[in-house]
């Protein structure tokens, strides 16, 4: 991926995560009991861009935060 694109998806997690009123340590407490292996600090990096995204984080973190593959991408 392309770092504008990571920093913009990170941004969107991170303005999901806030709006659903869960702490990086709950998503990644909640993200760890479906399997995740991802600690907060992961979570955070994510969130600035400075960690690149798996396909199953992305579509646990859809479902943890109810959100679609829009908004995260968008």
């Amino acid at each position: 991926m392309n770092i504008n694109v990571e920093k913009r998806v990170g941004k969107n997690i991170r303005d999901l995560r806030e709006r659903a009123g869960m702490t990086q340590e709950l998503l990644s407490a909640k993200l760890q009991l479906c399997g995740c292996d991802i600690t907060r600090s992961a979570v955070a990096k994510i969130e600035v861009g400075q960690r690149h995204l798996y396909v199953d984080e992305i579509i646990l973190i859809k479902e943890i935060l109810n959100v679609s593959y829009e908004d995260i991408f968008a």
